[in-house]
């Protein structure tokens, strides 16, 4: 395991996708001495104290507590060798212990000196072997976050498996399977800085088994960094039936607004830094683009470079190895990027992406997408309605006090039990709560429809996949169809609609999730439904519903105060 990461429990595991979607079983929890003798405890596992870290994440449906999904079969835990038996453990040791958990006091923020640079999240993004990984790696090493006996572990390594080309990647894949197979998996986090900003690097994998994953990642980004091969075979693969436009396409459906295209591997010797090469590529890419509604003029920009010699990365490549370039490196085009407009004023929402438990304390990851988070604050987890308090919030540079919008947390958490949130679970407000919602009415744009189901009707199934939610889903009617220029209602309830349209649509869950009005907020109401591991659409959710609206109301009248 990377020495440099935060090591945590994982929660939402991630399977290839089938031909028929379907919710993965839970992960069989590794068994440790535990209190209770009937259910092994999850292991648990504590964070190396470094300079900067490295995390993986993965999204798909998992088993919990407050779910109310079909029954798995369920799986039997590993046999731990500690035996531990009933008479073991007196109750009043038990009640002893979880009177400290509840004794646990708020972090101590007398000596803070919060870091009021700018937090951006940014999510590598583009087809398997474009060099997402590797350039992710490298970007920690030029900036300082990995040490010389860290990356000579990752060099040693690289050898052991034959890798010696893939040495940065290891910085970013850290299990046995991505490195085994030499592509990601799931979503890797790290963390680096400038003296501008604080980033959070989201590196997602490009294998199409694994969009559901990188759907869950790139709904936390700001900004996107789509990476193209520049060599001759690799980048005709990636957009021609790859993985390269359908990211690009899945970034403005999650709302990404602006993408870097960073043309990678410009020093391979069949392009050997070419202009007519890289020229072919920017024409070939705004094309596609620009049939996925980003602006050429504002919204993406072109970024030579290699990941695998650092050239044009942290520092603007020079005059002698690219003569034409004439724009700045990698990391000196996110630093001029415009400050994000952030929902500051709006209620705290924070998807969860993963959870774990240390030393006692539930933690849970999240990107806070609106409002903020202060310490001691009491909050719900919902969709349950689970009361907890706030213990401490961080990420792997500094502790706060109160979590802005647009920051990367790790949440510490009382009151609650890490076997207690589902994927989908969003840390809310408790006076402005988030709806949860089993119906809604969406616009929907058709892009993909498999060929065996070429009409969009009624009774239509597909996969729902909104900020870490994951659920099956049905079309319950058809409203109308929608002109795509104008936004108005054209043909009232029509029987079908075919890809190419927009259509009003009332669709329904398999179970409660969290979702908001797309002019409450935009980013948790954003959605794409997929099929047979294709996007088949993606779409906005434009109502809750007239009840779900009035006990919202009801709740924060009987809560706020007097």
């Amino acid at each position: 395991m990377n020495p440099n990461a935060s090591v945590f429990v994982p929660k939402f595991l991630v399977k290839p996708a089938a031909t028929t979607p379907a919710p993965a079983p839970a992960a069989t929890p590794a068994p440790a001495p535990a209190p209770a003798a009937a259910t092994p405890a999850p292991e648990e596992k504590q964070s190396t104290t470094t300079t900067t870290t490295t995390t993986t994440t993965t999204s798909t449906p998992s088993a919990s507590k407050v779910t109310a999904s079909p029954p798995v079969e369920e799986q039997k835990p590993t046999e731990s060798v500690f035996k531990v038996e009933d008479d073991d453990i007196e109750e009043e040791e038990t009640d002893e212990i979880t009177k400290k958990i509840e004794a646990l006091p708020i972090q101590d923020v007398s000596d803070f000196k919060e870091d009021q640079r700018e937090h951006v999240n940014i999510v590598f993004i583009g087809h398997v072997d474009a060099g997402k990984s590797t350039i992710s790696g490298r970007i920690m090493v030029l900036t300082g976050q990995i040490d010389s006996h860290t990356l000579a572990k990752y060099e040693r390594e690289a050898k052991e498996n034959h890798r010696e080309s893939w040495l940065y990647a290891f910085v970013m894949d850290t299990n046995e399977e991505e490195r085994a197979k030499g592509k990601t998996v799931e979503v890797g986090r790290a963390h680096f800085e400038t003296e501008k900003r604080r980033y959070t690097i989201l590196d997602a994998p490009g294998h199409k088994n694994y969009v559901p994953n990188m759907i869950s990642g790139a709904a936390q980004a700001d900004v996107g960094i789509l990476v193209v091969s520049s060599k001759k075979g690799e980048f005709e693969a990636g957009v021609d039936g790859g993985q390269t436009i359908e990211h690009a396409r899945l970034a403005k459906m999650i709302g990404i607004k602006h993408l870097i295209v960073l043309v990678n591997k410009m020093d391979e010797p069949t392009v050997n830094w070419s202009k007519a090469r890289y020229d072919e590529i920017c024409e070939k890419i705004t094309g596609h683009l620009k049939k996925c509604g980003f602006n050429p003029k504002k919204d993406f920009q072109f970024v030579p470079g290699s990941g695998y010699t650092s050239a044009n990365i942290k520092d603007t490549v020079s005059k002698e190895l690219c003569p034409w370039n004439t724009g700045v490196s990698l990391i000196e085009t996110l630093d001029l990027l415009p400050q994000f407009e952030r929902n500051e004023s709006g209620a705290l929402r924070v998807p969860i992406i993963d959870s774990f438990k240390d030393r006692g304390i539930v933690h849970v990851m999240g990107k806070v997408e609106s409002g903020s988070i202060t310490l001691g604050q009491q909050i719900f987890i919902m969709p349950g309605k689970t009361k907890v308090e706030v213990l401490s919030l961080s990420n792997e540079s500094c502790n706060f006090r109160t979590g802005r919008t647009g920051e990367n947390l790790r949440i510490g958490l009382k009151g609650i039990d890490d076997e207690q949130i589902r994927q989908g679970s969003i840390l809310s407000e408790i006076v402005r709560q988030v709806p949860v919602v089993t119906e809604i009415e969406a616009i929907i744009v058709l892009i993909d429809l498999p060929k065996d189901k070429q009409l969009f009707t009624a009774d239509y199934e597909a996969m729902f996949h909104a900020h870490t939610a994951v659920e099956e889903c049905k079309i319950k009617s058809l409203i109308a169809t929608i002109d795509m220029k104008t936004g108005n209602e054209l043909k009232q309830k029509p029987t079908f609609a075919r890809n190419g349209e927009s259509i009003k649509a009332r669709v329904v869950l398999s179970r409660a999730v969290c979702l908001e009005e797309f002019t409450s907020n935009p980013q948790l109401s954003r959605f794409t439904l997929r099929q047979s591991n294709k996007t088949i659409a993606f779409g906005k959710v434009v109502n809750v519903g007239k009840k779900v609206k009035e006990q919202l109301a009801a709740a924060a009248a009987a809560l706020s105060p007097k």
